[in-house]
């Protein structure tokens, strides 16, 4: 029985036994694609110029970091707007203080403090380009001298907006 059993098994898998050695195929293939977009976020700290005094004849200056984070070459422009006091403008920003008090300040864009920071695109930002990590950029802040104001804290907030 068991000799008849190996014949049979043996017959029955003779005719799928070439079957490999036979077989055809076909191929295709298909693209794999992404699309990897612009993206920018952009990081901004408090500029605390401290202590003024209207009699010390000089400006008083300070400095804060922006840290900008895009894509690897995407082109930005960074801008600074004119603030939220009342009356302010790109070329005239102000803080206030409660209820009328009003000193004046301006924002560069260079050591210098001669080219101010605005927000008109290819004008007055600050242009760079992404690499895919946190770039710095330094604001430069000056309160002009002489300014006759009541005692008081003084604020204005400013909103920066990365363009890309």
């Amino acid at each position: 029985m068991k000799k008849h059993l190996g014949v049979l098994l043996v017959l029955a898998a003779w005719p799928w036994a070439g079957l490999n050695a036979q077989q055809k195929s076909s191929t295709a293939t298909f693209k794999v694609q992404a699309r990897v977009n612009a993206a920018c976020d952009i990081v901004a700290t408090d500029l605390n110029f401290g202590a003024y005094s209207a009699q010390s004849g000089t400006p008083l200056q300070g400095t804060t970091l922006l840290h900008a984070t895009c894509t690897p070459n995407a082109g930005y422009q960074i801008g600074l707007n004119q603030g939220t006091s009342p009356g302010a403008t790109v070329n005239q920003r102000r803080m206030v203080s409660a209820p009328t008090g009003v000193l004046n300040y301006q924002l560069y864009s260079d050591s210098a403090r001669t080219r101010i920071w605005g927000n008109t695109q290819g004008t007055d930002t600050v242009t760079g380009v992404g690499n895919g990590l946190s770039q710095e950029h330094t604001v430069y802040g000056s309160v002009p001298a002489a300014q006759v104001v009541p005692v008081g804290d003084y604020a204005d907030t400013i909103t920066v907006r990365i363009y890309y």
